[in-house]
């Protein structure tokens, strides 16, 4: 039998309601750091800031709950999961010039490399990847978007 060797790192908080976005950026620019991407790769790290103020305003705004926002780091991806108590799943929403939301998720997709939602019995997790430094840039045309929305 072969062995199967793993390294990740990850990180985990929970961020209430009042003030939680802007904790959750801070938090989040800390890890980044510490995974020197503020130096080598500062773009990345505005679209992983952006994308975590956007799932936790909506864990807020939407579902009305605090968030729990999970970074992992596997050396392949930075998975960026943010989790709430509602089980409503996000839809892709067009807004118009007289409306300030309906643009989080159009924005999540815009500046990850991946992104998935899926229900879970207490609510739902939505996901986003960001691949690290000198990989492709998210904002590559060529590059493919991979969304799936699981239901459990």
């Amino acid at each position: 039998m072969s062995e199967v060797s793993i390294k990740a790192m990850g990180w985990a908080q929970s961020f209430p309601v009042r003030g939680g976005v802007r904790a959750g950026r801070r938090w989040a620019l800390r890890h980044l750091d510490q995974l020197g991407w503020c130096a080598q790769a500062p773009d990345t790290v505005d679209d992983v800031l952006l994308a975590v103020s956007e799932l936790i305003t909506n864990a807020h705004v939407h579902a009305r709950s605090d968030a729990q926002v999970v970074l992992i780091w596997d050396r392949t991806c930075l998975q960026v999961s943010v989790s709430d108590s509602s089980p409503d799943l996000p839809t892709r929403r067009h807004p118009d010039r007289e409306h300030e939301s309906g643009r989080g998720m159009a924005i999540v997709e815009a500046v990850s490399d991946t992104w998935e939602a899926h229900s879970k019995g207490n609510g739902k997790t939505i996901s986003a990847c960001f691949h690290p430094p000198g990989q492709p840039s998210p904002h590559d045309q060529s590059r493919s978007t991979s969304i799936s929305v699981r239901r459990a």
